[in-house]
């Protein structure tokens, strides 16, 4: 049934695509769809005025998890250019993606990267971690392939795109410097960072952090009361004061490893919550790329410093 499903779905996509080649808005501007929001946000400050961007997946979506509804069928078969991150974050979008490929230009941003520059999954060396919006100097490079696809698709604007990337990829390296400055504040020993799963490990080898996560890389990956107590006597041992609760994820994880640490007789408290796969609400700080990550950056310093 599952098959059937998915090959329904497909085959829906490209009769919808069929029907829409891909083409300019009615006010001229270029139709973008992203999975996520970090590459919408990146879009729309490289694009401006010329583009159209839709993001799939909203404050609180997990990617690793998120399925292509009938309701995206529009969003996709509308769009002039089709970005997600890759390296198989959406792992179960791959097969719609790889459909609406057969159509419509379809980028996958961090497959751009070289090989060497990505961190291997500490459980599968065969796997990549995914979250590379988390070093803003693998972001940019991300962003670059993005910028590029933009103007192979409508190069009429190619120097606007170029001035709006510049732009912007020099405010990212002014944040960059902050969060450097920043994190460096913290007292060495206590640069440790653990959070439900492991989304921060770019963040933790950018700033020399230390970095634990419950979960592996995906949250689709089971934990066991062994992954609990191997990271609660790690806490325990090392008096580690602060954790870190997931937007994206429940908190029910992080909650055992707290009652987990209490009943060692070590006290633990939530640092704070952090945006790790999806950002905040569109239209507010926390819904852009840059206020996302200052606000993990601050709510990190204040809790560990």
């Amino acid at each position: 049934m599952k098959r059937i499903l998915v090959t329904m779905f497909s085959l829906m996509v490209l009769a919808a695509c069929s029907s829409n080649e891909a083409g300019n808005t009615e006010n001229d501007q270029l139709k973008v769809t992203t999975t996520i929001a970090q590459i919408a946000d990146g879009i729309e400050h490289i694009g401006g005025e010329h583009v159209e961007v839709n993001s799939l997946m909203g404050p609180g979506t997990d990617p690793h998890l998120y399925k292509a509804t009938q309701s995206d069928i529009s969003l996709l078969q509308d769009a002039d250019l089709i970005m997600y991150n890759g390296l198989h974050l959406e792992g179960k979008m791959l097969e719609v993606l790889e459909k609406m490929g057969e159509k419509t230009t379809v980028v996958a941003v961090g497959d751009s990267l070289e090989e060497s520059n990505l961190l291997a999954d500490k459980d599968n060396q065969n796997a990549v971690d995914p979250h590379i919006w988390f070093d803003i100097d693998l972001w940019i490079e991300a962003l670059t392939t993005a910028k590029d696809a933009l103007i192979e698709v409508d190069p009429e604007n190619k120097d606007d795109y170029e001035a709006n990337a510049e732009a912007y990829f020099t405010e990212l390296r002014e944040l960059k410097a902050y969060a450097t400055e920043q994190i460096h504040s913290i007292p060495e020993e206590k640069r440790v960072l653990v959070t439900a799963h492991d989304a921060f490990n770019y963040f933790g080898n950018a700033y020399d952090m230390e970095v634990m996560g419950l979960q592996g890389l995906s949250t689709d990956a089971e934990y066991g009361l062994g992954d609990v107590q191997h990271l609660v006597n790690t806490i325990a041992d090392r008096e580690i004061n602060a954790v870190f609760v997931e937007s994206s994820i429940s908190e029910r994880s992080i909650n055992a490893v707290i009652e987990g640490a209490k009943e060692k007789g070590h006290t633990v408290s939530i640092g704070g919550e952090l945006y790790s796969d999806a950002m905040g609400e569109e239209g507010t700080e926390l819904g852009t790329y840059v206020g996302m990550y200052k606000h993990n950056v601050d709510t990190i310093v204040q809790s560990l410093k």
